[in-house]
């Protein structure tokens, strides 16, 4: 195959994303490329090494490499749909979802750390939502580690929660999905702390990529979270927001006056056994 001339596409474009585009190569490749060098995120050769290091302690990752551009990460192509469109299909049921993506955060967050500046330090991903998780032939394989780094694992799983529910208010193919997702992930992961979530409210609102209607339902979502959370941990929710003890300072789990997580149709038939 002959080399693309100064200015054509490497291949097909297969997708366009906030911050990238993607290319099919031939041989079972994709190519990822940044649209801006000068962004913070675009460095793809520290995100290829990232993923086999993951891959090296046997997290699901795409296998990758760095390609000619630093803005360019080659990827092997998977087939198979995100969670989110196996979720919106019905292919994958919303509590299941919300349990992949607990398991995927709990097993990266035991993955040894590469530098670990801090004790209890952790490898982030900073962005694992069902749009970033492709349900390939051998199992869920997480993509998109561009805003990957190190820190507080409970950093991690409220940023998590917190794009989920932002995709409740703002996206109708999740109306239904998203609140039978949340209270799975949230139900299986460690309780979240206010701090936690004020830094995820923290991180998106500064995140430069994010759009002013999603910035606009942030404090609506951080009132999902906690109120989900409530529900979750059995102390809180719809039913029982006037009547539950207070929970500990600075916890999550008791019932706030900012928000509910309402249980649609498709979680009250889903979740039978809360």
């Amino acid at each position: 195959m002959n080399a693309p001339r100064p200015g054509e596409p490497p291949g097909e474009l297969l997708g366009t994303g906030r911050t990238a585009d993607v290319f099919a190569l031939p041989g079972g490749w994709v190519l990822r490329r940044y649209r801006d060098p000068a962004a913070a995120w675009a460095d793809a050769r520290g995100e290829a090494g990232l993923m086999a290091y993951l891959a090296g302690h046997g997290y699901p990752v795409p296998a990758a490499r760095p390609g000619e551009r630093p803005t360019d990460l080659l990827m092997e192509r998977l087939e198979g749909p995100t969670l989110a469109r196996a979720v919106t299909t019905g292919a994958v049921a919303p509590d299941a979802a919300g349990r992949i993506l607990a398991d995927l955060l709990l097993r990266l967050h035991a993955v040894p750390p590469r530098t670990a500046a801090r004790p209890g330090d952790r490898l982030l991903h900073l962005d694992l939502h069902p749009e970033n998780v492709l349900l390939a032939a051998g199992g869920p394989v997480v993509i998109d580690w561009a805003t990957a780094t190190e820190g507080d694992p409970g950093l991690d799983r409220a940023t998590s929660a917190l794009v989920l529910a932002q995709a409740l208010l703002g996206m109708p193919e999740f109306a239904d999905a998203a609140p039978a997702l949340l209270v799975p992930l949230l139900r299986a992961l460690p309780p979240l702390t206010a701090d936690h979530l004020a830094r995820a409210r923290a991180r998106r609102a500064a995140d430069p990529v994010l759009d002013p209607a999603s910035h606009a339902r942030l404090d609506a979502a951080v009132a999902l979270v906690r109120a989900c959370a409530a529900t979750a941990a059995g102390g809180g929710g719809a039913e029982s927001a006037g009547t539950a003890p207070p929970p500990p300072p600075g916890d999550l789990t008791g019932p706030s006056g900012q928000g509910r997580c309402y249980r649609t149709p498709t979680e009250q038939a889903l979740r039978a056994d809360e």
